[in-house]
C-alpha cells in the first residue's frame, strides 16, 4: 500500500499567498486546471504560446476523435459553462472532430468571465525556475516563488512570479524522429522541407501538396492510419497519388480493429485501413528500420535495413507519424523526478507503461503520482505521460482536479481520485497534444 504525504498545499509566505498559480498552455487540460482554480477562488494566469486557445488542436482540427462528448468535457468546466448559459453538444452520432472540440467547447470556455481576463496569448514560456535560485540551491526553496520567463509575440522578454506552476503544454510540437533509435536520421536537416508533421489535412488545406505525389507515412499508430486512409481517398480523385505505409516494427499493433473496443470509431479506423491494405490501395512495408535520408531528384530516399538486409525506399514526401515526446528544455532549473524510460513522473510511470497498459487500463491517479521534488510544480495532461502513448482527456481532467484540490489544502478531495475510462483496445500517441485521437 502506498503511503501518501497529506501535508497540505505548498509551503507559503506572506508574499507567496498573494501570487497566482501559473498554468502553461490553454489546451483542454490547461483550461480545465483554470476552471478548477476559478471554482475554488484561487487566482491564476494561463500562458498560451498561440494567439487563440487550443492552438495545437487547431493544427489537426480536421481529424475526428474516437471519444464521444461525455469523455471530452471536464466537469468543472461544464459547471462554469452551463452557469453562463452554455449547452453541451449532443452525445449521439459520430464523435467530434478536433475543430468541433474547439468551436463547441474550448473556445466558449476560454471566453467565460472567470477565465477570459486571466489568459495571456502570444506568451511562449522559455524557462521555469525559482526566483533567485537555480536547481542546486535548497535553503528556503519551498517558500520562494516560481519565476517564469516568456517571450511575447513582439519578441519582448518578460518574467512572471507565481505560487505554483502547472505545465499543461502538451507534446504535439515535439515529434519523435523517424528512426527507432531516438535520433534523427542522418541527413534529416537536408530534407526537412519534404518531411511533414503528423496528421496533415490531405483532403483539405494540404490537398495540393499531396495530390499526384507518392507519400510515405512512417508510424504504427492511429495518426498514421488516419493519414494513409486520407491519401487513399485523395487518390480516387487525383491521378498519380500514391500512399505507402512504412512501419518500423513487424506490425501496426497499436491500430485497434477489435469489435470489443468501446471506442467504436477507433475500431472502425483499424478495420478500414486493413481493408485498404488487403485491396492493394495502400502499400504496407513492415520491419523497415530507417537510418538515413537524402534527396533523390525532387523527392527523397529512405535508407535503412529490413530483416537484416540493407534496403532503400524512394518517395516524394514523408509524413512523420511516429509519436511525440515532452520538451523538457524549459524545465532545466526545476527539480524533476522522471522515470528513466517513459520520461513521466516516477510514481506515474508504472501506471501508464505502454507495454502493459492501453488507454482504458490506466489506473486513476492524481497529485501524489504527479509530484516532483520541486514543491508546487506539476506536469499534467499529455506532457505528464512523457513518451507513453496512452493518454485520454478524461485522465488529464482528473489529474488537474486532484492537483488543484491539493493546492487548496483540500486533502479529502485531492486523494479521492476516481476515473472511468472506455475499456479495451490500444492507443497510440495521436496527435500528441493533450487531446489525442484516442481521447
Amino acid at each position: 500500500m502506498t503511503l501518501i504525504d497529506l501535508t497540505p498545499r505548498v509551503a507559503s509566505s506572506d508574499r507567496m499567498a498573494t501570487l497566482p498559480v501559473l498554468i502553461i498552455g490553454a489546451g483542454p487540460v490547461g483550461l480545465a486546471a483554470a476552471a478548477n482554480l476559478a471554482e475554488r477562488g484561487i487566482d491564476f494566469t494561463v500562458l498560451e504560446a498561440g494567439d487563440r486557445p487550443a492552438s495545437a488542436i487547431r493544427l489537426w482540427g480536421h481529424t475526428r476523435l474516437f471519444s464521444p462528448w461525455r469523455h471530452l468535457i471536464d466537469p468543472a468546466s461544464r459547471r462554469l459553462l452551463e452557469a453562463a448559459g452554455w449547452t453541451a453538444p449532443a452525445d449521439e452520432g459520430r464523435a467530434p472532430t478536433g475543430q468541433d472540440l474547439v468551436d463547441d467547447y474550448l473556445a466558449p470556455l476560454a471566453e467565460i468571465e472567470q477565465l477570459r481576463s486571466r489568459i495571456r496569448y502570444g506568451a511562449r514560456v522559455v524557462a521555469v525556475t525559482r526566483e533567485g535560485m537555480d536547481r542546486t540551491r535548497t535553503a528556503g526553496r519551498d517558500t520562494t516563488p516560481f519565476l517564469i520567463r516568456l517571450t511575447t509575440g513582439t519578441g519582448r522578454v518578460e518574467e512572471l512570479t507565481g505560487r505554483a506552476v502547472i505545465d499543461a503544454s502538451g507534446t504535439y510540437r515535439t515529434p519523435n524522429p523517424l528512426t527507432s533509435s531516438g535520433l534523427d536520421p542522418v541527413g534529416a536537416a537536408d530534407v526537412a522541407d519534404l518531411v511533414v508533421h503528423a496528421l496533415p489535412d490531405v483532403l483539405g488545406a494540404d490537398r495540393a501538396r499531396f495530390a499526384g505525389r507518392h507519400t510515405t507515412v512512417v508510424g504504427a499508430g492511429h495518426s498514421a492510419a488516419n493519414t494513409v486512409i486520407g491519401l487513399a481517398e485523395l487518390a480516387q480523385g487525383e491521378p498519380g497519388t500514391r500512399a505507402t505505409w512504412l512501419i518500423r516494427n513487424a506490425s501496426a499493433a497499436r491500430v485497434s480493429s477489435s469489435a470489443d473496443d468501446e471506442l467504436a470509431g477507433r475500431a472502425r479506423l483499424g478495420s478500414r485501413v486493413d481493408q485498404l491494405v488487403a485491396a492493394g490501395v495502400i502499400e504496407k512495408i513492415d520491419s523497415f528500420e530507417i537510418s538515413a535520408v537524402h534527396r533523390d531528384g525532387p523527392g527523397l530516399r529512405l535508407a535503412g535495413s529490413r530483416r537484416g538486409e540493407a534496403v532503400a525506399h524512394d518517395t516524394d514526401l514523408v509524413v512523420g507519424a511516429t509519436g511525440f515526446r515532452p520538451d523538457l528544455t524549459m524545465l532545466r532549473e526545476v527539480r524533476l523526478q522522471l522515470d528513466d524510460i517513459v520520461e513521466a513522473p516516477i510514481r506515474l510511470a508504472p501506471l501508464i507503461d505502454p507495454n502493459l497498459h492501453s488507454c482504458g487500463t490506466v489506473a486513476p491517479h492524481g497529485f501524489d503520482e504527479l509530484r516532483h521534488p520541486e514543491p508546487g510544480f506539476f506536469l499534467v495532461g499529455m506532457k505528464s505521460y512523457g513518451r507513453a502513448p496512452t493518454f485520454l482527456l478524461a485522465t488529464g481532467y482528473e489529474q488537474v482536479r486532484s492537483v488543484v484540490a491539493w493546492l487548496d489544502g483540500d486533502m479529502r478531495a485531492a486523494v479521492d481520485v476516481q476515473l472511468t475510462l472506455p475499456a479495451t483496445g490500444v492507443c497510440s500517441t495521436d496527435p500528441g497534444s493533450e487531446s489525442s485521437c484516442c481521447s
